[in-house]
């Protein structure tokens, strides 16, 4: 399908449509840009932008060949289409100046820089480029005086001391005509006002000033003046300044200007290094410039706390704070107005987004008493400039309202009539403009409305209005909100009468949904007051059948979701026991019937090890760490988590493994050549690893030169799960240590220091703090399939997180719990305030500082792992066997244990010794050292027959 397409500048090209969808997109695009401004505004931003892109892929699409494309320079064009459905897209207004200056059309380019002179604020290198082609077509004086004026917007913009001096040169060549002498006095003397206090390129316009004024021989004393004036600011190569004046001045340079020129040199040294940072920094240097007015405005001096500002926004024109900042002090330090103004006309044209510099330009305005049309003026651009949120232009609304509002003499009724009027239209404009554009209003407890409605009833005497406006207020879903009834009431109460404060109370009592018991004592509380018998049993009975039926629909909705946070848990645990299941099919290693059964007891009964937040969890780990301490380094027969196997002699067992690990350990050296030092314990990993040497050499070979890996193996040659990494350095251990917690097929691996707990009993592996971090808060009820990202996203609402640790069992799988650190505690205590009791994927967190329990089980020995059954329950038994056999050992001959006993490496110490298998030599036998006195016959018989 063909469309005859007319380019701006009447070029005429055939577009080849591929479907019908392009040609309705083309002609919604020709009847979007012939509506008028506003009608074009309440297409959205959303709208606008979808046009733009459509329409441009369109037009790269739909050209019949590269060549008609090429033929019918179709860039200065389409610059034109965006600019027609964007007029705010700044750098298409930038492209289109360009290609507008390449082709050197002067009359459209000139055009082109005006339009986007009156949107944006330009910058130094447009602005000069404008003005020397302006310059260079110059003919006559009437084309001077155009110069002129454009220079005059020029140097509103920013504060450039180039364009300043491109200024004054331009009017030097002027200076023949009438008064052409004291205009270009009068330009140099507002670009000092300007650029004259700028430390690093003020001297400039100091010095053509100088020279400008001993080219026309003038008087001595204007020189002498101009000299003085100098020396008094401080400026970079000041001393030259100093020196020229000296050999200039006859008389030599008096004592006053000296003085001031000692002065202004302490200045610039306190201001250099400042000038030096920016120097070397990179642009937009915007830190730099904050230490800067930061010192500035400290010293107090507002014409250089000013030229700071200026010198700061020509580089970071496009930070709506450092406006903010800018405007606020000119508002409350210098109050001057046109430099007021002007400062907040320039802040709305480089940030027109942001809702606050258009508010604090109204309240300028009508703080230096500009006319009523100019304030209109200027609020009907902030309607148009684009905000981001809907909220914006609620609060710019409310702004001009109370501009309005304060205008008003309520004994005349033009001004009120203007301001009920205003009050319609923004109601008006947030239901249809705001809602088409962000699909809400932005006022959803409708602010504006209770403002008119006070207006209303406090000046007007007009409460019909005001319960007009409120009935309207409570069917815009408030109703169900005790805070708006509440405001309902407290009107009513000071401009209404009493027969209505009643009707609102018993309508809130029946609406309210979110603090009904407040509503209630208030409604009690007024019957009290003015009510009478017949009044009070209205409202008791009122709020009795209220408060019933809230106490109900509270229980139900909490049995709901008990209820279905309890389905959720068990759906969690079938799938996660079928995935276990499924984990288990999957393994390939060959173990025995009850070898494989007791490690999957243990599995099951004690978790992972990283929640110390759990009693459980602190049990288990006193028990593993005994367990860690009997182990012998080399052998790997007495390691973590051994299957029950039969009790053989010592020296059967270790005939065995000397048979039967050999071939499994061939790079096995002697006990000299292993340094503790410069090793690391690799655990918790799968049993069914494949080449665990080969993979954990690998893996570590980043940390440094690994010199041997020796994985430990059971006797059937199974490898265990853990292994000794040793390194040629032992500088290589910390980097090591870096990889704890390391995925290893799908299991987090468990990096720690090889240390012998015989020489240092008192060696933690553990790296977390369990005492309290009031930065850092403990979160439990997490879903199992939230992530960090998730998290990360939920929390940094709050504050800055700095780091996040989700805690996961020994296979990997989280177990619905975290810690996230905060940069402070302020952070946290907020996050706290916030989470708790907050839902995430219909799960109900719990939120807390994080304070972890004290671990009750220190003991450096064995804790009570030799008592039999004085002993906690425990996944494997005394000798070895499994954890449900019992012992054979009467009850009588156990004694037992004090909280205060401690054991180490399977001895008891004096004098609360317990005792087990002392008459059968085992593991629990008492050395002679720590035995006080053995026990003879008739000691065992005396405990045999005690009662």
């Amino acid at each position: 399908m063909n469309y005859c397409l007319t380019l701006p500048g009447g070029k005429q090209i055939n577009i080849k449509f591929s479907f019908l969808g392009e040609l309705s997109l083309y002609r919604r695009y020709k009847s979007c840009i012939s509506q008028s401004p506003s009608q074009h505004l309440k297409l959205g931003l959303l709208k606008r932008v979808f046009i733009n892109a459509a329409m441009m892929q369109l037009l790269k699409r739909v050209f019949i060949n590269a060549a008609t494309f090429k033929k019918a320079n179709v860039n200065t064009p389409c610059a034109f289409l965006q600019l027609s459905i964007n007029a705010f897209d700044y750098n298409c207004h930038v492209d289109l100046i360009k290609l507008l200056r390449q082709e050197g059309k002067l009359h459209r380019l000139r055009k082109a820089r005006q339009k986007m002179s009156e949107l944006f604020p330009l910058t130094e290198e447009i602005w000069l480029d404008w003005l020397k082609d302006e310059i260079r077509l110059t003919e006559d004086e009437s084309d001077r005086e155009k110069v002129y004026e454009l220079f005059k917007r020029a140097v509103k913009d920013y504060v450039c001391p180039e364009i300043w001096l491109e200024y004054v040169q331009y009017s030097i060549g002027g200076m023949g005509a009438q008064g052409g002498i004291e205009r270009v006095r009068s330009i140099f003397e507002r670009a000092l006002t300007a650029v004259g206090l700028h430390m690093t390129k003020g001297a400039s316009i100091w010095e053509a000033y100088r020279e400008f004024e001993i080219l026309l021989n003038a008087q001595l004393e204007r020189i002498h003046t101009l000299f003085r004036r100098q020396l008094a600011v401080p400026l970079m190569d000041m001393e030259g300044t100093y020196a020229e004046y000296s050999d200039w001045a006859d008389d030599g340079v008096p004592e006053m200007v000296t003085r001031q020129y000692r002065r202004a040199l302490q200045q610039l040294e306190k201001g250099k290094p400042f000038e030096e940072a920016l120097l070397v920094s990179e642009p937009p240097k915007l830190a730099e410039y904050q230490a800067y007015i930061d010192f500035e405005m400290k010293e107090g001096d507002p014409a250089r706390v000013q030229i700071i500002f200026e010198r700061a926004l020509a580089e970071n024109c496009l930070v709506p704070d450092l406006w903010i900042k800018y405007t606020t002090y000119l508002d409350r330090q210098l109050k001057i107005r046109d430099l007021v103004l002007s400062a907040h006309e320039r802040a709305v044209r480089n940030c027109p987004w942001t809702m606050g510099l258009w508010k604090s330009y109204l309240l300028a305005l009508e703080r230096h008493g500009a006319d009523h049309q100019t304030v209109t003026d200027v609020f009907e651009k902030a309607l148009n400039a684009g905000f981001i949120q809907a909220t914006d232009y609620v609060e710019i609304w409310q702004s001009f309202l109370d501009y309005l509002r304060r205008r008003v003499d309520f004994k005349w009724s033009r001004e009120l009539d203007e301001l009920r009027a205003a009050f319609a239209r923004s109601l008006d404009y947030l239901k249809q403009d705001v809602e088409e554009r962000f699909s809400e209003s932005g006022d959803l407890s409708c602010t504006i409305m209770q403002i008119w409605a006070r207006i209303e009833a406090l000046h007007c005497k007009n409460m019909q209005k005001a319960r007009e406006l409120w009935d309207s207020i409570m069917t815009k879903g408030n109703a169900k909100h005790a805070n708006m009834w509440l405001e309902y009431y407290n009107l009513e109460r000071s401009y209404g009468d009493a027969s209505h404060c009643r009707k609102a109370l018993h309508r809130a009592v029946q609406c309210t949904s979110d603090y009904p018991e407040h509503v209630c004592d208030v409604l009690l509380n007024f019957e009290r007051v003015e009510g009478s018998l017949e009044d009070w049993d209205a409202a008791v009975q009122k709020t009795e059948t209220k408060i019933n039926r809230v106490n109900e629909q509270r229980v139900a909705e909490k049995e709901a979701l008990q209820a279905r946070q309890e389905e959720e848990k068990v759906e969690h645990r079938r799938k996660a026991k079928a995935d276990k299941k499924g984990q288990k099919k999957s393994q390939k290693v060959n173990r025995t019937g009850d070898k494989r059964k007791a490690d999957d007891e243990y599995e099951e009964e004690w978790g992972e090890d990283a929640g110390m937040d759990e009693e459980l969890f602190k049990l288990r780990n006193s028990i593993v760490t005994a367990t860690e301490e009997l182990m012998e380094t080399e052998s790997g027969l007495f390691g973590r988590r051994a299957p029950p196997r039969k009790t053989e002699p010592p020296g059967f067992r270790k005939n065995q493994r000397g048979s039967s690990e050999a071939p499994q350990q061939p790079q096995d050296v002697s006990k000299e050549q292993r340094i503790d030092e410069n090793c690391v314990f690799v655990s918790n990993l799968a049993f069914n690893l494949d080449d665990p040497e080969g993979k954990l050499r690998a893996l570590f070979q980043g940390c440094g030169t690994v010199q041997q890996v020796r994985p430990v193996f059971s006797m059937n040659g199974v490898f265990r799960g853990y292994c000794y990494v040793q390194f040629e350095d032992r500088l290589a251990v910390p980097e090591a240590l870096k990889l704890d917690r390391k995925e290893v097929d799908g299991r987090p691996m468990y990096v720690s220091p090889c240390v012998d707990k015989n020489k240092n009993p008192d060696f933690k592996v553990f790296k977390y703090k369990t005492a309290m971090e009031k930065h850092k808060i403990f979160i439990s009820g997490l879903p199992y399939t939230c992530t960090k990202e998730t998290l990360e996203d939920l929390c940094k609402q709050h504050g800055t997180v700095k780091a996040i640790r989700l805690v996961t069992n020994r296979s990997g799988k989280p177990k619905g719990l975290a810690y996230v650190e905060y940069e402070n505690e302020a952070q946290a205590s907020q996050a706290v305030l916030k989470m708790d009791g907050s839902m995430l994927e219909n799960f109900t967190l719990s939120v807390a500082i994080s304070n972890p329990p004290s671990r009750k089980m220190e003991d450096k020995g064995v804790p009570s792992r030799l008592l039999g059954a004085a002993m906690p329950r425990q996944p494997q038994g005394a000798r070895g066997k499994g954890r449900t056999q019992i012992s054979l050992l009467p009850r009588s001959l156990y004694r037992q244990s004090t909280p205060d006993a401690k054991a180490e490496n399977g001895t008891i110490s004096a004098p609360h010794t317990t005792e087990t298998d002392g008459v059968h030599g085992g593991p629990g036998t008492t050395s002679p050292d720590t035995q006080s006195k053995s026990l003879s016959n008739e000691d065992f018989a005396r405990m045999l027959l005690k009662k």
